[in-house]
């Protein structure tokens, strides 16, 4: 691939070229993973030395309660790590209907009755057993000592923080770990999680077996029973994250590899199978054209995943026949060049998130998310570790019909989702784009900026995006080409510009690898719109 570096955008960022690298949505979180490959560690302990770093640095996001996915390619394969958590062994539909009536249609969206079991911590513990090179305390030490030490709260992490106190600032545990002062933390005020920092040690200290049943996990199941809810240290003992083969598609002479349900990263395969049936490099990058298939590609995938896509053994129809060519091919043909469309999901045939990633000069690529949902996840804080609580049973129905229905120890559907791009068998990109259902819509925008308009990674990701909806409204950037968003609205698409680029339409960090990683190294990016950075060396 050959990129242009002009850059259309208003951006305050540059492409970063490196033999070894980090791209996170947090400064002191990339610094941290870029120490451990000074120290002789590999991607793998930077990307774990960064995620344990955002838990602190960006808590509105993530925390020690997330949950967490991956993708990585060793040096000779491919590999996918689903830490999706499960829920609680008494959660069903009867406990929801109990406590909060017949007409509720999901688990609560804040309080302990949205908490699944984490698996973020997990996921760091297998990772680091399986191919990290450096000791677990030794990777989680810049953690540590920021968590104690405390650091200096950037902007775009105020804001948001701020943005949440309110509707929070009650839940169990939240005002005591996130309100010092009886407020959320100004720019540039020094904020300290020695919490965190505790648990932090015991799960270096025990290789993750104190969060695992053991004291942490007993001290969230007392946390919980205080609160009224069923959670409790079994349900974290029997925990274990799933080692995965990653879902791909075709695109343009390259391959797009997603992890499989219960995630959506499969609407992002099924979005660029459509349009692999569309000649987008003509139509240009800022075009109309261009932008409303895309959207509409994009809302033929979510039709069907949202109809579809559960816990696999729970869905109706299978991953590959919603990838299959000849299905993607049908559903293309549903678009109208000129006219916006309402999409029913198709029939194929029967048989608030943190993004990082790393690369070193040996060949590994690592790409890694976790997150807490919703910002600050379900709003509980455990007190003595600092364990701030997902929220991801919410994603769970209380329907009987519907193949993402709540039961003992399943795994809910899941928004978060980390990708690679690979040619020939061959690694190309470690790459991901935060925000909810934003987020295989950012992987699909940017892909078809580098892959057919030939914008390098730096420019795809400062492009104005646009965001498709459940409700069939589109969203776009206030720095969207108004002459773009009229020719959209000519062809009836219901469109509202929102000006809150961090929560409306995500953030990315992309690792583009040049060639030989030990003589031409990579490139990196990271999303203007959080406060990141690419550190390298």
């Amino acid at each position: 691939m050959t990129f242009s570096y002009d850059n259309p955008y208003a951006t305050t960022r540059h492409p970063v070229f490196a033999r070894n690298m980090v791209a996170t949505s947090h400064p002191l979180a990339a610094q941290a993973g870029l120490r451990m490959l000074q120290q002789g560690g590999n991607a793998v302990d930077a990307a774990v030395a960064s995620a344990a770093a955002m838990t602190i640095c960006e808590p509105v996001s993530n925390g020690l309660g997330s949950d967490a996915f991956c993708i990585l390619w060793d040096g000779q394969q491919l590999h996918g790590l689903n830490a999706a958590g499960r829920a609680p062994a008494k959660w069903s539909v009867d406990y929801f209907r109990r406590k909060y009536g017949d007409d509720a249609s999901a688990p609560p969206k804040r309080g302990i009755d949205s908490v699944t079991v984490p698996g973020a911590v997990a996921a760091w513990v297998q990772l680091n057993k399986r191919f990290g090179r450096l000791p677990l305390a030794d990777v989680l030490a810049p953690a540590i000592e920021i968590a104690e030490r405390g650091y200096l709260v950037p902007p775009v992490v105020c804001q948001k923080w701020a943005a949440a106190v309110p509707e929070l600032q009650s839940q169990p545990g939240f005002a005591d770990a996130f309100m010092p002062w009886g407020r959320a933390p100004q720019v540039g005020e020094l904020f300290r999680f020695p919490a965190a920092a505790q648990a932090l040690r015991r799960i270096a200290a025990s290789r993750g077996v104190a969060f695992y049943g053991g004291e942490i996990a007993h001290a969230i199941q007392r946390f919980a029973a205080a609160q009224g809810g069923v959670i409790e240290a079994s349900d974290f003992e029997r925990y274990q994250p799933e080692w995965v083969e990653p879902l791909s598609v075709g695109y343009r002479g390259y391959t797009l590899h997603e992890i499989g349900p219960s995630g959506q990263g499969i609407a992002a395969l099924m979005a660029l199978g459509i349009l692999g049936h569309f000649d987008l490099g003509a139509l240009g990058a800022h075009s109309v054209s261009a932008k409303h298939v895309q959207i509409e590609a994009m809302k033929l995938a979510f039709a069907d995943v949202y109809r579809h896509v559960a816990e696999p053994s729970w869905m109706a129809v299978t991953p590959a026949q919603m990838l299959d060519e000849s299905y993607l091919k049908s559903r293309a043909r549903l678009i109208r060049i000129n006219k916006a469309q309402d999409f029913g999901p198709g029939l194929p045939r029967q048989g608030g998130t943190i993004y990082l990633t790393a690369a070193d000069e040996s060949g590994m690529m690592v790409s890694f998310i976790q997150s807490n949902y919703l910002g600050f996840g379900s709003g509980c804080v455990e007190p003595g570790f600092g364990i701030s609580l997902q929220n991801r049973g919410h994603g769970f129905s209380l329907q009987g019909d519907s193949p993402n229905v709540v039961a003992p120890g399943k795994r809910p559907f899941h928004t978060i989702i980390p990708a690679f791009l690979s040619q020939d068998g061959q690694p190309v990109m470690s790459f991901g784009v935060m925000g909810a259902h934003m987020q295989p819509q950012g992987h699909v925008q940017t892909l078809v900026r580098m892959l057919d308009h030939g914008q390098n990674p730096q420019a795809a990701c400062d492009a104005p995006r646009w965001r498709a909806n459940p409700d069939g409204t589109l969203n776009v950037e206030a720095s969207a080409d108004p002459a773009v968003v009229q020719g959209l609205k000519d062809r009836g698409h219901r469109i509202e510009a929102l000006a809150d680029s961090y929560q409306d339409f995500g953030a990315g960090q992309f690792i583009w690898r040049l060639g030989d990683p030990k003589t031409e190294g990579y490139i990196g990016a990271s999303d203007s719109r959080r406060d990141g950075l690419v550190a390298g060396f």
